[in-house]
């Protein structure tokens, strides 16, 4: 007999089932050529050729010939089936040696290791020459009784129902003590420029405004040096730096012990330092049992929070419906597929039912009217409409006659057919479809990966520049204060000068790592 190899050439620009047919119509009238294989949304085709005839370079060159784009794939182990079984009824090591050493004799089994602690088997074969119906009885001849593992059909993996749950209860939480906290600093606003306005026009001295200023209702003191406002916006912000911010704490410290620093770790640091600086100063100023009320960043947290929580919880939302259309996809393959096998001039001999994944390349399957199609293949007997439209969108239904292809999923309507498997397991259009879904859903868009690299770099570069901007108003301050005085809002001479200096630091730090804090960048 002649050697028979086997290459597989990566095909591109192939746009529909026609292509398919003109690639294996004109390659199959090539000398040395034994088959061809081409499955359109894998973009491959596997060729069996005789290599004393032809080689693979040339097979690529002629697919080239009919206007396609096509490469001579170098790994060849794409092809290969792998089977995951469970074993059972092994009792010690010489059970397993017994299945791999006969498995491994065996034709077309390329690799095999049954693990006796799990009770799985693990095989890659080649499907040209075994299939996994094959393997199980050989495993079951020996004694044993074996049975797949079970997929996971749901597509659970896919779904985002928790993170949306959990991103939108951080919102709303964030949310309900935002709006008071948002109200209070407007309220100040307005008070202020009408204090503003009134000390332009009436002329007063600053003392008298210090009086007006204090006599607001939420800037008097509870305590010496604690305002109703200050209390309130406390109040506030601790509900949501502890049940807001609990996820991005989270994932911020799983990041720093990674030593990556990522948009959680910026949030992370602003809102709490802010929150700290905050309550720290609060403190010092009962100490003191100051007169004015000092600047507090109580509302920084809740704000961030809220807006960034919301841009998570629409982001997984989003995410959320892709899976749905997936779980929808993966909901179409059919679970069982009838088996038959023929006798001379195509009689039925017998028939039975098995399950999907053990459907092998070569075996006649039979399709009654209103089934679905198991694997992909093509029409041995019968006639009948099928309706694709899962795949191709058209709603009218498509004649198959002998020598038309079908695609699994799709639902045949009137008459049965016998077709003859082509591609099966995950080589079928709706489980490669399905693969291309959920490679699209992993990996990052080229900006999303460039606005994580600059993350990266924004992270140490901002902390560095309010860093710098602390120490740059201390020294400031210390050579010229009277710059810090002008600036520094209810300075009143019962401070010392380096506490207004290194306050006046603090706040100007804070702010820059606020403002900087990656909203924009976060949330887009």
């Amino acid at each position: 007999t002649k050697t028979i190899s086997k290459c597989y050439v990566q095909v591109t620009g192939m746009t529909c089932a026609s292509c398919v047919a003109n690639i294996e119509r004109n390659l199959r009238r090539e000398d040395g050529i034994h088959s061809i294989l081409v499955a359109l949304m894998a973009g491959k085709a596997e060729v069996r050729y005789n290599p004393a005839v032809i080689h693979p370079s040339t097979i690529a060159e002629l697919i080239r010939e009919l206007g396609f784009g096509a490469t001579v794939m170098e790994n060849s182990d794409e092809g290969d089936g792998i089977l995951e079984l469970v074993v059972r009824g092994m009792t010690c090591a010489s059970c397993v040696h017994k299945i791999e050493s006969t498995l491994m004799k065996t034709n077309g089994v390329l690799y095999c290791s049954v693990a006796l602690a799990t009770n799985k088997a693990h095989i890659k074969y080649d499907p040209e020459l075994i299939g996994p119906r094959d393997i199980i009885q050989m495993i079951k001849d020996l004694g044993f009784t074996t049975s797949l593992v079970k997929k996971d059909r749901s597509a659970s993996h896919l779904d985002h129902k928790q993170e949306i749950r959990q991103w939108r209860r951080s919102f709303l939480v964030s949310l309900f003590f935002c709006i008071p906290v948002m109200g209070l600093m407007i309220y100040m606003m307005i008070m202020d420029s009408q204090l503003a306005d009134a000390h332009a026009h009436h002329n007063m001295s600053a003392e008298e405004m210090e009086t007006l200023h204090s006599s607001m209702f939420l800037e008097r003191q509870l305590l010496p040096g604690l305002s109703v406002m200050n209390f309130l916006s406390f109040l506030l912000c601790v509900p949501v730096q502890m049940f807001g911010g609990w996820h991005f704490y989270i994932q911020a410290y799983k990041a720093v012990k990674h030593k990556a620093a990522n948009m959680d770790v910026l949030i992370v640091l602003a809102t709490s330092i802010a929150f700290v600086y905050s309550f720290v100063i609060l403190l010092v100023a009962m100490a003191e049992k100051a007169k004015v009320n000092p600047v507090t960043f109580f509302d920084t947290p809740p704000m961030l929070f809220v807006f960034i929580s919301l841009g998570r919880w629409l982001e997984h939302v989003a995410k959320g419906k892709t899976s749905e259309a997936l779980a929808r996809l993966i909901s179409l393959q059919a679970t069982e597929a009838t088996i038959v096998t023929l006798g001379p001039d195509n009689i039925l001999l017998s028939e039975e039912q098995v399950d999907v994944e053990l459907v092998q390349r070569g075996d006649i399957v039979k399709v009654t009217p209103g089934g679905k199609f198991p694997v992909d293949g093509r029409v041995i007997e019968g006639h009948s409409m099928v309706d694709e439209s899962l795949i191709t969108g058209e709603a009218m239904p498509v004649t198959k006659k002998p020598g038309n292809t079908v695609i699994a999923g799709s639902i045949n309507q009137n008459g049965s057919l016998l077709i003859s498997a082509t591609h099966v397991g995950a080589d079928t259009t709706l489980s490669q479809i399905v693969k291309l879904v959920e490679e699209a859903q992993t990996s990052k868009a080229p900006i999303q990966k460039f606005a994580d690299k600059l993350s990266g770099y924004f992270v140490p570069f901002i902390v560095a520049v309010s860093v710098v901007t602390l120490f740059a108003w201390i020294i400031i301050g210390f050579v010229d204060f009277e710059i810090v005085e002008k600036y520094f809002l209810g300075y009143n001479k019962s401070i010392s000068a380096a506490e207004v200096v290194i306050r006046f630091a603090f706040q100007a730090s804070i702010t820059v790592l606020c403002i900087a804090c990656p909203c924009s960048l976060g949330l887009a």
